[in-house]
């Protein structure tokens, strides 16, 4: 017995929606049925579920229809990281840390709770500090976190290891760490790999091929600057003042006739760039031709009743200079002539002015009266060299004493100036300077200073420190002008200092011209410092295992 099939449901029916292209079906829905019509009968109240069937029947059919495609190749597994794994307890607390989120409060109040984030740095240094590898399961929280704050990179990547180099491939939001790493995360070539630096050298992405150079450069400075300068004819201007820049690690005198030769590239950034790097040479031939230049403006006048400097300022910027890096046209606002000066006294080498200066120390240079207003320009400019130069000598003359008005050695002309002279100074030294920079003159000027100082800070330091805000607590200070500060002393202070700071987390009594309320959030503030001053000890603890 034969049967004939079932006739086709009619298009529309409640049995069979009607088909339409996708991308109708999304127009309609995205501006709704009351504007547009669906497909098919339906309007009004049914025409919503109506959409819904008609795109359930075109989902299905998509589907249905497409072609089976070749099967991806399955990744290669991630590299084996050797390094051992966190105790539990150091894993409990990045877990902690990596969930934390800063608060929201306003008003500058931030209660007595330590902000975990902002430990997230410190426990990553000491993990690193240690050769920890990071747990798998936190590596995407890891790289989410790092791909918010940038200041996270180096650490994050450092901790994460391989692993995160092989996640990142597979998800485009954390292609930033691709870039980060030296080669995109490939393996580079030892120096020795003569063919392979070669060919990754030609034939490499520009950040590969920075990465390449840094690398060489950090383990052969010779090879890198070889093989920088087969190519360095034909490269961009832009990309020759990069791989230039790679010569700041190493720098020595066999550098000097490269540079020397880069002085006259076509481009002013790179020639800049060279002149800068020669000038850090003492015994470049540009130091002695700067030495000259600005040794010829500047002499010591024996006639006047106590030596005084004079001040003879160029006249003109000349091709020679020029091409020494001498930048012609004054920024607006500069005189020409004061603006070529500072540059010749910050390029030349500071052991000049010992010579040329009947043999004076930098405090007794630095101490000699200058004619003419002088002044400032000429120490402005040493200062420059001083930090240029890497010279704690001509640091510390300029710096003067911490305890002297106004805090500022004579060329101390800006608290930035300042912090930068403290860099070229040893760690013990910096601290002892601002300790009694903060102890002559209080913190209102002190955050950039303590910026520079090393990490915990020393014991001189941390106390001059507390026993400021202590001081400003006690004078009913404005609270919130210290916050800075404050967050500076929870991640730097010396975690052995939470016994000393126990007596002030109590509320204190206020004096009749505090601000109100003073009290209150300086007892909030000192419970926070105390409290994670605790917490970074059980962090060290931790990491430090059983």
């Amino acid at each position: 017995m034969s049967t004939s099939p079932a006739p086709a449901p009619t298009p529309g029916s409640p049995a069979a929606p009607s088909v339409a292209p996708w991308e109708e079906l999304v127009t309609v829905a995205l501006l709704g049925t009351d504007r547009r019509t669906p497909p098919g009968p339906a309007s009004g109240r049914e025409a919503p579920a109506a959409l819904l069937d008609i795109a359930a029947v075109e989902t299905v059919r998509r589907r249905a229809g497409l072609r089976p495609a070749r099967a991806a190749a399955r990744p290669e597994p991630a590299a084996a990281d050797p390094r051992p794994q966190l105790p539990p307890a150091a894993a409990r607390r990045l877990s902690m840390l990596l969930a934390d989120r800063p608060g929201t409060g306003g008003g500058g109040r931030r209660g007595a709770a330590p902000d975990l984030m902002e430990l997230l740095p410190q426990w990553l240094s000491l993990a690193n500090a240690r050769g920890f590898a990071a747990p798998p399961q936190t590596l995407p929280t890891l790289l989410d976190a790092a791909r918010g704050r940038t200041d996270l990179r180096p650490a994050v990547l450092a901790f994460a290891g391989p692993r995160a180099l092989w996640l990142a491939r597979l998800n485009p939001d954390w292609r930033f760490a691709l870039r980060a790493a030296p080669g995109g995360g490939a393996e580079l070539p030892l120096p020795q790999e003569s063919d392979r630096i070669r060919q990754l050298w030609q034939e490499g992405l520009f950040a590969e091929r920075v990465a390449l150079l840094t690398t060489l450069r950090a383990q052969s400075p010779e090879t890198a600057r070889e093989l920088l300068a087969t190519t360095w004819a034909t490269e961009r201007a832009e990309d020759r003042l990069m791989f230039l820049d790679s010569l700041r690690a190493g720098l020595a005198a066999a550098d000097e006739p490269f540079l020397e030769q880069s002085l006259s590239d076509r481009s002013r950034n790179v020639r800049a760039t060279a002149a800068e790097l020669l000038s850090a040479l003492p015994e470049s031939a540009l130091a002695g031709r700067m030495a000259d230049r600005a040794g010829s403006c500047v002499a010591v006048d024996r006639t006047r009743r106590v030596p005084t400097l004079v001040v003879e300022a160029p006249h003109e910027c000349d091709a020679g200079m020029e091409r020494d890096g001498v930048v012609a046209k004054a920024p607006a606002g500069r005189g020409e002539r004061s603006w070529w000066l500072g540059q010749l006294v910050e390029a030349a080498p500071l052991g000049t002015w010992q010579n040329r200066l009947g043999g004076r120390t930098p405090e007794e240079v630095v101490a000699l009266p200058v004619a003419d207003d002088w002044r400032s320009e000429l120490h402005a400019a040493w200062c420059r060299a001083a930090v240029r130069q890497r010279d704690p000598r001509w640091s510390r003359a300029l710096l003067g004493s911490p305890s002297a008005p106004e805090a500022g050695g004579p060329g101390a002309v800006s608290l930035a100036e300042r912090a930068k002279l403290l860099a070229t100074l040893g760690a013990a030294e910096r601290a002892d300077w601002v300790a009694g920079f903060v102890a002559t003159h209080g913190l209102s000027e002190a955050f950039q200073l303590l910026g520079v100082c090393a990490v915990p800070w020393a014991a001189p330091l941390g106390r001059a420190v507390v026993d400021a805000l202590n001081i400003a607590r006690d004078a009913g200070s404005y609270p919130w002008s210290f916050s800075g500060v404050m967050g500076l002393a929870e991640r730097c202070l010396d975690p052995a200092e939470a016994g000393r700071l126990d007596a002030l987390t109590a509320v204190p009594d206020e004096p009749e011209d505090a601000s109100p309320g003073a009290g209150g959030y300086w007892a909030e503030a000192f419970q926070r410092l105390t409290t994670t001053l605790r917490l970074r000890a059980a962090m060290r603890e931790e990491l430090e295992g059983p």
